[in-house]
């Protein structure tokens, strides 16, 4: 199954989807249990240490705080992972008006997680952009 890397027929088909829920990104050099890393959406190791995100309200059985929460969209278009300028093309948009992005690229979509406070002028954006 090939995904789109057409950058007009992707920015017209993104599809953004907002999940309900906010999120928190963790670190911890030691890593994290097996069951926070199924609950993670997103699980990803690095040279300092493993990172996770979770639901905020998983974070909170975990007594993890993170002053940072997020908004988790997903551009549902499946795009390709070759694609060229995809995300430079929304993360510059989002950018000219002060919204921090942190996307997180899967096999089949793009997520972004963006400020909680900003979620729906970001999803106004990108329906914007889809037009």
């Amino acid at each position: 199954m090939t995904g789109e890397n057409n950058l007009k027929a992707l920015l017209k088909n993104m599809s953004p989807t907002m999940q309900d829920d906010a999120f928190v990104f963790l670190t911890s050099k030691e890593g994290f249990s097996e069951e926070i890393q199924r609950e993670a959406v997103m699980v990803f190791k690095e040279v300092e240490g493993m990172t996770v995100i979770v639901r905020k309200e998983f974070a909170r059985t975990l007594s993890a705080q993170n002053e940072h929460q997020w908004a988790m969209i997903t551009l549902t278009v499946h795009s390709d992972l070759n694609a060229v300028g995809f995300l430079a093309a929304i993360t510059e948009k989002l950018a000219e008006v002060g919204i921090s992005v942190n996307a997180v690229s899967a096999f089949y979509h793009d997520h972004l997680f963006v400020p909680w406070e900003k979620r729906m002028e970001a999803m106004e954006i990108l329906h914007s952009l889809s037009e």
